[in-house]
């Protein structure tokens, strides 16, 4: 996955935080059609109180400095499945205790061809849940409290592979919506979720660059998977 979200105010977004307790009291989605990599963007988390639509930087690590915090020099907006188990690498922790879902319209990915980037934008039908980790950061000085997270991602998947052979990302099938959030949940029951799955159909298209996301030719459509 290639850092850039699509988290358009649209009706399918709301219904999906609306699947995950979100009422939007006091708090409004964080929104963009081209959310690059160490935004400020919407997670949904739980709390002892329930849960929360909470404001997160898209960069698991944060330098602390004088004045507040900023993403580390480390790139962290992704967190790889197979480092989850790691650990002293950055998602350990937050895989067992702090996970979210970051609710989203689609995603970009980006591939070499040729010495050359191509990119393709996706988006789903219904929106799409991905699986995320979050910290939760507070400033030694100041006290101010900031949360950062991250996309877990997977290997390519098949029906994904033309577009991005790195990585996908994990999107959350909606019966594993509560037990994601819960802090509380043995991680063994995320197991099937990290081998690539596609739960959603995706439309994808080509766009000449992520900051002008109009369509280059026809548009196309990977089936879910069964």
């Amino acid at each position: 996955m290639c850092g850039r979200l699509n988290v358009i105010d649209c009706p399918e977004v709301i219904d999906l935080c609306g699947q995950l307790g979100i009422t939007f009291e006091g708090k409004a989605l964080r929104t963009g059609r081209f959310v690059r990599a160490a935004s400020t963007i919407s997670i949904v988390l739980e709390k002892q109180h329930g849960r929360v639509l909470q404001d997160a930087v898209w960069w698991l690590l944060l330098d602390q400095t004088a004045t507040g915090f900023k993403p580390s020099s480390y790139t962290s907006f992704n967190t790889r499945y197979d480092k989850l188990d790691v650990p002293r690498s950055a998602g350990y922790q937050s895989f067992r205790h702090q996970r979210c879902i970051i609710p989203a319209k689609g995603f970009g990915e980006t591939e070499q061809v040729n010495g050359k980037p191509i990119y393709h934008d996706f988006t789903a039908e219904a929106g799409m849940a991905l699986g995320g980790l979050y910290r939760e950061w507070v400033h030694q000085t100041t006290g101010e409290v900031v949360y950062s997270s991250s996309v877990i991602t997977l290997p390519p998947h098949p029906k994904l592979m033309a577009y991005h052979t790195k990585a996908s990302p994990l999107i959350l099938p909606e019966d594993y919506y509560d037990a994601w959030l819960s802090p509380s949940t043995d991680i063994a029951e995320f197991r099937p979720l990290l081998k690539p799955h596609l739960c959603v159909g995706l439309t994808g298209y080509e766009v000449k660059k992520p900051s002008q996301p109009d369509p280059i030719g026809n548009e196309f459509y990977l089936q879910p998977d069964e």
